[in-house]
Formats: structure tokens, sequence, C-alpha cells
């Protein structure tokens, strides 16, 4: 039997999506991800945020880079992985990442609008919230990263 690894977060990007372009033309879109709790600590109300690091692949990486941007609120889904690196003194590091499979942008439409020329997604969520847009490409993911 094989294991599970799923993540769910709904968070507000730190920062706009970074996009770069490998070999073959693929892109990879990275930004970090804040979520938030709040909790009671000695009759105080306590908020503690998170921030996680978010990769997304080839056409989600597109869409995310021509609509995402800081501060917006998303909902997204993926899985953790753990990879290793050498830092510019050589020193091996590693990093946990969520590698997003879909994700579902929250909020107004209107706040999604491409910058420019009003254009909104095409893919649009058939949930009973009319103010979300779901954005989910099953490509192969699990063919060659180069990671």
């Amino acid at each position: 039997m094989s294991g599970i690894n799923k993540v769910i977060l709904v968070g507000h990007l730190g920062k706009d999506p970074e996009v770069r372009h490998l070999e073959g033309n693929v892109s990879v879109a990275s930004f970090p991800l804040a979520t938030s709790e709040t909790f009671n600590k000695d009759g105080r109300k306590v908020e503690q945020t998170e921030w996680h690091n978010i990769v997304m692949w080839r056409g989600l990486a597109d869409v995310a880079a021509k609509y995402l941007q800081k501060g917006k609120l998303v909902y997204i889904e993926g899985k953790l992985r753990t990879r290793s690196y050498e830092d510019r003194e050589g020193v091996k590091r590693y990093t946990t990442e969520i590698v997003a499979e879909n994700f579902t942008m929250l909020g107004r439409k209107s706040d999604f609008e491409s910058p420019g020329n009003g254009e909104k997604t095409s893919n649009t969520d058939h949930s009973s919230d009319p103010n979300s847009t779901t954005v989910d490409f099953n490509e192969n993911k699990d063919d060659d990263l180069p990671f």
C-alpha cells in the first residue's frame, strides 16, 4: 500500500509569482504563501502566521503568473516535496515546498482580471461560490521534474 501526500492551504500571496523557463520551455512559478490562524493564549487572542514555499509547473505556472498577485487570497491543493541543493559556498541545503496540483482564486472575480485587458480566466469553479475561479491542470505531473 502506498502513502498519501496531500496538502490543502488557504492563504495570501506574499509576493507576485516569480516565473522561470527551463529547458524545453517548461514554466515554473514560485511564491511564498502566508496562512494565519488565531487562538486564545492566556485569555488573549494571538495570531500565528506560517509561510509556505509554493511551486507550480507548466500550464498551471503560466496561469498563476497571469492572474495571481501579491496579497491575493488563494486555495491551493498539492503535495509536499523536500529537495536539496548546494548554496554558493558549496554547503548542501534542504528546502521543503508545496508542489501545487491545482488552485482556486478566492474573492471577487474582478480581483483576477488580467491587467490591461479586462480578460478573466476561462476555467470556472462549478461550486456554489460564484466569487471563486478554479484552475486545475491535470497534466502528467509525475514525469521528469528537474529536481
